[in-house]
Order: structure tokens, then C-alpha cells, then sequence
């Protein structure tokens, strides 16, 4: 069973928890969170915070840390087919109060339903809100970068 290949980011100032489901295999080969050259995670947060997109792990981590996200996945391992969250099989969560226990986390927000799915049916934490927003992936082409700049600069910026 494939297990996380990379850690969370996180910081003393991190307020809200962005949740994907689980590395795809290009993030995995990539050795970062959102790899794809397609997905609009990256050019989308740069956008909401009017700064250049980032080409590489210490300025995608700086760009999170800096706006007080944090980011990992719901899953610290599973089998899944390439990519494809619709494979996934034998979620094992990971433990979220690694982050929780250590950061002001005010709200959960969730990349694409898979990521919510998971995150409702494997957390507990009833306390915080939880968001499940459009996907960034590239396969959800009905939604475009413009359109998910608008709804996930709402969920981010508070």
C-alpha cells in the first residue's frame, strides 16, 4: 500500500487546513503537494494572494505559511489506481492533531469531494468547520480558474 511520501506544511500561524484526498502520481514523482503542470492549485493561490505563482517547494511552502494556510492530505495511505480518487481503497487516515494540536486551525477546507468524503467519514472534529470546495485537478473542467479563485478566496481569507 502506497503510503504519504512527504510531510505536511505548517506553522505557528497557521489558520486554515487545506485537506486533499491523496498525492496523485505526478505530486508523488514531483515530490510536492499539487505536481500536475495543469492542476490550478498553485496559479490559484497566487491569484487570491497577489503574488507570483511559486515553481518550487520552498516558495510553494513560503506562500502557504506566509497567508496562514496549512496543507497535507486526509489519507497517509491507501491503494489507489495512478490518480484516480474514485480507485481509492483501504484509506488509512492521518493523524490531524499533529497539526491541530499545534496551530490556531480555524477552519478545514477540503480540495474536491473525494477530500470531504473522506474527511467526513475518518475525522472527528466537530468543533471545527469544514468546507469541501471545488477541486483544483485538472479533470474538473467545469470549473474554471477564475471561478475557483472566487469561491476558494472566500473559504481562505478570513
Amino acid at each position: 500500500m502506497p503510503a504519504h511520501p512527504f510531510p505536511p506544511v505548517y506553522g505557528a500561524h497557521s489558520r486554515v487546513l487545506i485537506l486533499g484526498s491523496f498525492p496523485s502520481v505526478r505530486s508523488r514523482q514531483e515530490g510536492f503537494y499539487y505536481g500536475h503542470p495543469r492542476n490550478r492549485f498553485w496559479p490559484m493561490l497566487a491569484a487570491i494572494f497577489g503574488v507570483p505563482e511559486p515553481t518550487d517547494i520552498a516558495g510553494k511552502s513560503a506562500l502557504l505559511l506566509e497567508n496562514g494556510l496549512a496543507l497535507w492530505d486526509v489519507l497517509a495511505g491507501c491503494e489507489i489506481t495512478g490518480s484516480s480518487d474514485a480507485s481509492i481503497r483501504g484509506a488509512v487516515p492521518n493523524d490531524l492533531t499533529r497539526i491541530l494540536d499545534v496551530c490556531p486551525i480555524v477552519r478545514v477546507v477540503c480540495n474536491g469531494s473525494t477530500a470531504g468524503r473522506l474527511y467526513r467519514k475518518h475525522m472527528r472534529f466537530p468543533k471545527l468547520p469544514m468546507f469541501t470546495l471545488p477541486s483544483t485537478s485538472p479533470a474538473n473542467a467545469v470549473w474554471n480558474l477564475p471561478r475557483l479563485i472566487e469561491v476558494w478566496r472566500a473559504a481562505l481569507t478570513i
